[in-house]
């Protein structure tokens, strides 16, 4: 109140004075006279200016635009430490997983004749013997085995390779890619499903002649010493049904009626080392002396020709 009245004093001491050539001028200064009222920034709690302060979190945006070229060593290694990084190593390093061996280590060498010579002759009484000579080795590498594993023993171990022999098979001939590789390796995946794409191949386990018999163990260790692996010869004489069929629904190679006895010399690998290893099959030793096996046949298709 007491600005309004000043302003009406003023106006009126204006009124009072004689206008001439001051008229224009007195015209701008009643106009400039006018009461303005302003907003301002201030709180009216000032106290609380602190804390909407702290409500504000400043962050700091990547430059994009800076050239890491352009920057010396030190300045990488700054801006590397603001931002918590570190430093990039030289090389690229990559997980590396070995599962299985790449092939057999010293190799077992059946004795020729195996499953067809009897033991009172005398070169089956040889047999026995180069057997009883090279089996120091094979005690030494269950040995071995039993330190990671305590409850292996030879006689159990030939029962469940039985079965995982028969497992594989059946896997085979359902085609289940997934399970087949719960009793083979990595190695023998590939070799026991060659070629067998548009067949139908009917196998079946009869019998065994001979009980399974563990002829050969080893033991060896792969880039350290603590990373062991074992494998175990197991000799199968069994008798077997096979029959393969071509997409064409034809017969190409065995029988379904006709069982035949069938001696095999079957490796399983186990990865010591692994807590979690198991027995899987790794490769059939096929010896020099075995006669080939019976060729499959096969079908032509027959060219035209004009036959009169």
């Amino acid at each position: 109140m007491a600005n309004m009245n000043g302003t009406f004093k003023s106006i009126e001491l204006f009124k009072s004075i004689s206008t001439g050539f001051l008229s224009s001028s007195l015209k701008t200064t009643l106009v400039a006279s006018q009461a303005v009222r302003h907003t301002t920034n201030k709180h009216y709690a000032p106290k609380w200016k602190q804390l909407r302060k702290w409500k504000v979190v400043k962050v700091e945006l990547p430059k994009f635009d800076e050239n890491v070229d352009d920057l010396s060593p030190e300045q990488i290694r700054s801006r590397m430490k603001e931002k918590g990084l570190q430093p990039p190593r030289p090389w690229i390093e990559r997980s590396l997983y070995l599962s299985c061996t790449g092939g057999v280590f010293e190799p077992y060498v059946p004795p020729e004749g195996d499953g067809k010579v009897s033991a009172m002759t005398k070169s089956g009484a040889k047999q026995k013997i180069e057997f009883v000579e090279k089996k120091s080795k094979s005690m030494m590498a269950v040995r071995k085995i039993r330190s990671f594993d305590e409850d292996f023993e030879p006689r159990d171990f030939v029962e469940s390779a039985q079965e995982i022999y028969i497992n594989a098979h059946n896997c085979l001939v359902s085609k289940n890619k997934l399970k087949i590789r719960e009793y083979v390796t990595e190695r023998a995946y590939p070799e026991i499903r060659h070629n067998i794409h548009d067949k139908t191949i009917h196998w079946k386990f009869i019998q065994s002649l001979e009980p399974p018999r563990m002829v050969h163990a080893r033991c060896t260790d792969v880039i350290t010493k603590e990373n062991v692996f074992s494998q175990i010869t197991v000799r199968f004489h069994t008798q077997q049904i096979l029959a393969i069929y071509d997409r064409f629904g034809r017969l190409m190679h065995g029988s379904e009626i006709l069982a035949k006895d069938v001696l095999e010399y079957v490796v399983f690998e186990k990865h010591l080392s692994n807590q979690y290893g198991a027995w899987r099959l790794h490769e059939k030793i096929i010896p020099d002396w075995m006669p080939p096996p019976e060729p499959s046949l096969k079908t032509f298709r027959l060219a035209d020709t004009n036959i009169q």
